[in-house]
């Protein structure tokens, strides 16, 4: 007997360490991501991996159709010049591709560095020079365009592949090539080296960086964090236990792959727990395609569930009056039974049978109308959730817990989960995680997935880590007596008004996004007498609200200037002011009268508000409420 084995757990017939934090951390006994990869893909063979619609039909893909395509990426790659430790970026939305390519540049030691299709070329230029990445994959034309017009401005970039030849069969260039004739490359090499692909897994080391994810950038140009193996690894082991996925498991893959979380849910949980990842033909789809799928988890940003309890409640108003009402008490013995079931504590047994009666009667109907009627567990993260509509969706029978991580700690360092959540906290720390809040209530976190730094910036990553080796995460917080954690804020937008007040906005601004009405929020009043807002508010159910109160306008901007709709939002803000000392009060507001997308200045490519670049531009409207 080895007196030294590394101690274990299984879920679901995978192995994973019992102690994170030892050494090397394995799954199924695999090091690294690259190894995880070709063991399931030799077990799993004809299995499916995958399912894309291809011309509005459901279409499935096997790990050996997975395997295949990401040695012919990965050798083909070689074969165009590239070498260990180089960084491939990949331009593209979600699809099987983007996973073949990811595995491919890991497969043969490179570095894959997602880009958000929503950014501009001048941010393509940044980004490829920042990592001095050789290889570029773009989906089409569109994405294509973006490189044709910065060119000139990446010399470093060796070759293009574009995925997508549609629109594109004329096209000629020197450094173009189409993903088909990458895998003709791919399976020559392969002829000629025989082996070569796995002979490169086996070079792969947990200490090897994996991914470049690059920052949204808040605060100044992104920058890119390293993600190594290891802490791949080490976030799929936390995650088994805080967010099991099992092998008969349908997932849906809709958030960009370039962000860390959705990295996480559709490419590498599911390579651990041997589960079926369906692509969304769209964000703009996504809600259709979950009536298809029915997966059996779902993670998504509070906007998406926001946007789903809105449709429902659409609906409900268009039902009969009879239908109304039997909705209306469905929801309430949902709510009496959820103010148990979400504190894990025993449902009485009046409460429960009540609950029985209307989920046979309307709820389940209604999980199976937004295909979630096999959903085990949803989750929400990135930004704050409304306490109320946690609440609704454990009402309806849909479980939703809340969660916290960063790219720096590989996307998850807090859970909580169905047995162990308390509503309003963002969870415990992970296993083999730790958590500790700082003299100044920063929240610091220690373990085996916090990253290795940034790309080429020593400076940049020696103020992010403490010196006993904390990452410091720039968020402010606190932890109770039973370790479960709420997040307050970001220590660089304390605000410090004329009078000499600390304030954190982003828990008044949280608040207020709680509201159906309000999309988004920044709170004014650094250096000021008192606190000021500006406002986006939510264009599909402020146009309803605007709808039944036949209140007319003809565009986003009129919308804005209705007085019903400003003494709508005055009301929430009201509500709101009434949960805040005097101090914390906001005094007036004024409302963003454009419609924001990610390609916009104001918003990074996650759909967070750009403090600084919200004030700057909006000054004059700013300088109004003083």
């Amino acid at each position: 007997m080895n007196m030294h084995a590394q101690p274990t757990i299984e879920i679901d017939g995978v192995t994973y360490n019992a102690t994170p934090g030892q050494r090397p951390l394995t799954v199924d006994g695999c090091t690294t991501i690259p190894k995880l990869f070709a063991h399931r893909c030799t077990t799993l063979g004809t299995q499916t991996a995958h399912r894309e619609k291809d011309m509005g039909i459901w279409k499935s893909y096997s790990w050996r159709d997975y395997w295949d395509h990401a040695k012919w990426i990965g050798l083909g790659l070689v074969a165009l010049g590239l070498k260990r430790g180089e960084v491939v970026s990949i331009l593209s939305e979600d699809n099987k591709e983007w996973l073949y390519a990811d595995m491919g540049i890991q497969g043969v030691g490179g570095i894959a560095s997602g880009v958000y299709t929503t950014d501009a070329a001048s941010q393509l230029a940044y980004l490829i020079n920042d990592s001095d990445s050789r290889f570029l994959f773009v989906e089409n034309d569109e994405q294509l365009d973006k490189y044709l017009e910065i060119e000139d401005q990446v010399p470093g970039l060796s070759k293009v592949i574009i995925m997508d030849r549609e629109g594109l069969h004329d096209l000629r260039h020197d450094k173009c090539v189409f993903l088909d004739e990458l895998y003709d490359t791919g399976r020559a090499y392969d002829a000629e080296h025989h082996g070569a692909f796995e002979a490169e897994i086996e070079k792969s080391n947990p200490g090897d960086t994996a991914l470049l994810i690059y920052t949204s950038g808040t605060t100044g140009m992104p920058k890119g964090a390293m993600i190594s193996n290891e802490n791949i690894l080490g976030t799929i082991e936390s995650g088994a236990r805080g967010l099991a996925v099992y092998s008969g498991d349908e997932q849906l893959c809709f958030l960009p792959l370039c962000h860390i979380l959705e990295r996480n849910v559709s490419v590498y949980f599911p390579l651990a727990a041997r589960s079926t990842v369906n692509f969304a033909e769209s964000p703009e789809t996504v809600f259709d395609n979950m009536q298809e799928v029915s997966p059996s988890t779902f993670f998504a940003v509070p906007r998406v569930w926001e946007k789903m309890f809105s449709r429902v409640l659409v609906l409900a108003q268009e039902a009969t009056p009879i239908g109304r009402l039997a909705f209306r008490q469905a929801v309430r013995a949902g709510e009496a039974r959820a103010d148990y079931a979400m504190q894990g504590k025993p449902v009485p047994g009046g409460v429960a049978m009540r609950y029985a009666v209307w989920d046979f009667l309307v709820l389940r109907n209604l999980r199976r109308m937004l295909g979630m009627d096999k959903m085990r567990r949803g989750g929400t993260g990135a930004a704050p959730i409304s306490p109320e509509l946690l609440k609704w969706y454990w009402s309806i029978g849909v479980p939703l817990i809340e969660g916290y991580g960063m790219t720096e700690n590989t996307g998850l360092a807090t859970i909580n989960t169905i047995e162990e959540n308390r509503p309003g906290t963002v969870g415990k720390a992970l296993n083999g995680v730790k958590i500790r809040i700082a003299e100044d209530g920063e929240i610091q976190s220690l373990g085996a997935n916090n990253f290795q730094g940034y790309w080429r910036n020593n400076e940049k990553t020696a103020e992010t880590f403490t010196d006993d080796g904390w990452l410091r995460t720039g968020d402010v917080g606190r932890m109770d007596d039973d370790g479960y954690l709420t997040i307050t804020g970001r220590i660089k937008d304390i605000i410090i008004t004329a009078g000499g007040k600390n304030i954190t906005p982003a828990e008044i601004e949280s608040r207020l996004k709680f509201s159906h009405y309000i999309s988004d929020a920044v709170i004014i009043g650094d250096k000021r007498k008192f606190l000021t807002c500006l406002i986006m508010i939510d264009q599909e159910n402020v146009e309803k609200f605007a709808q039944d109160h036949k209140v007319p306008f003809s565009d986003f901007a009129s919308l804005c200037a209705a007085s019903e709709v400003v003494g709508l939002i005055r009301k929430e803000v009201e509500e709101v002011n009434k949960e805040f000392a005097r101090v914390e009060q906001i005094k007036d507001f004024r409302l963003i009268n454009v419609l924001l997308t990610a390609e916009d200045d104001e918003l990074t490519a996650t759909m967070k508000l750009k403090r600084s670049f919200v004030e700057k531009k909006h000054k004059a409207l700013i300088d109004e409420m003083y």
